[in-house]
């Protein structure tokens, strides 16, 4: 076996323990929850969204005290939708907007004045385009405690409708589980093994305040996996369990979308050139080396038992991620064209990023 198939299988390895011995999120719902829950919206021009998850919410009766939502100097009918909100439910409250400070990000800053603001015990950040099952903030709660956790991020089920985004979107949780060691995480509390998804997290209040809060990352455009990891560093436990069961999103509905919503934070995520340029490499090696090698030993005539078995490895792992988050099948097999337009969006990320800085809903964010 030819290193390069070695390697694909040891990742390979890596993708199916993570699919196999990942925690699903399964706590039942407390009753009753002693503790009072805060959720919190950060919203900026979310009129096509916000409305959907405001009506999930009015829904969940347990434990959830208020609903707090930051107004983030939007422009459209969002204003509108939380105060028909707050008319049928006496919970939801609309935080005008303050002017963003020049070294926070937007959201950053807005989960921080949500923080500032809220009541409860417990804090439920969601994004505003998240759908979720009924008294989902409860059973996150319950799911932290029954884990002995102060901070816990319940990664979502990506919905896909159109072609772009079931070609596409399967590569955020490729990327993340052919690098990350998820049921580690649950054994060592190193700050290394941080991991969030920012569409849905919930900490304890208290904890919150006492570690800095969404201050210690005010700067980040990656600001979830930051904020786990800053929260890790500060000695508390903190867990991304598989919450696809609770949590649903819908993060992009076409090409240009995808293009620009991961050109925002893709380059940036990356502290460090060297840390791109291996990024960059390990995952041409792992996802398109394979394919170019095994079509070259065909042309030329020669073996191809090494790159057969490297291909094998790499829609092996995808496969794997077929079944857990239920992709459709055959976006495995535009798994090198999909890695190619990964690679391509990351250098181009950064570059725009180090020069002029990256757009996101109306603001430009400069290094």
């Amino acid at each position: 076996m030819s290193f390069v198939a070695m390697m694909v299988w040891f990742v390979g390895a890596l993708v199916i323990w993570n699919m196999v011995r990942w925690p699903r999120a399964h706590a039942t719902l407390p009753r009753p929850l002693d503790e009072r829950i805060s959720v919190l919206i950060p919203a900026r021009n979310e009129e096509a969204c916000l409305g959907d998850l405001l009506e999930d919410l009015r829904r969940c009766l347990t434990g959830v005290e208020e609903i707090l939502v930051y107004d983030d100097h939007s422009t459209d009918r969002t204003a509108e939708i939380i105060a028909d909100a707050a008319a049928r439910d006496v919970r939801v409250r609309r935080l005008p907007p303050r002017p963003l400070p020049g070294q926070w990000r937007g959201k950053t800053f807005a989960c921080a004045q949500l923080a500032i603001a809220a009541q409860g015990d417990w804090l439920v950040f969601l994004d505003a385009d998240v759908r979720i099952a009924p008294d989902t903030p409860a059973r996150m709660v319950a799911e932290a405690k029954s884990r002995a956790a102060t901070f816990l991020s319940a990664w979502p089920r990506i919905e896909m409708i159109g072609f772009s985004e079931k070609w596409l979107m399967p590569l955020l949780n490729y990327v993340v589980f052919t690098l990350f060691p998820a049921p580690l995480s649950f054994t060592s509390n190193r700050s290394s093994l941080g991991l969030a998804h920012g569409a849905c997290i919930v900490c304890r209040a208290e904890d919150y305040r006492f570690m800095g809060g969404h201050e210690r990352v005010k700067g980040e455009l990656f600001e979830d996996t930051r904020f786990a990891q800053a929260w890790r560093m500060s000695g508390r436990r903190g867990l991304c369990v598989d919450g696809q069961e609770w949590v649903r999103i819908r993060m992009y509905d076409s090409f240009l979308s995808i293009w620009r919503g991961f050109s925002k934070n893709l380059g940036p995520a990356f502290r460090r050139r060297t840390s791109l340029a291996l990024f960059l490499v390990f995952h041409f090696v792992i996802g398109i080396l394979p394919f170019v090698a095994l079509g070259r030993a065909a042309l030329a005539g020669r073996s191809l038992v090494g790159p057969t078995m490297a291909v094998a490895g790499a829609l092996t792992m995808r496969l794997a991620q077929v079944i857990r988050f239920r992709y459709p099948w055959w976006s495995a097999l535009l798994h090198p064209f999909a890695v190619g337009t990964m690679l391509v969006l990351a250098v181009v990320s950064r570059i725009r990023y180090e020069s002029g800085g990256v757009e996101w809903k109306g603001r430009r964010y400069r290094p």
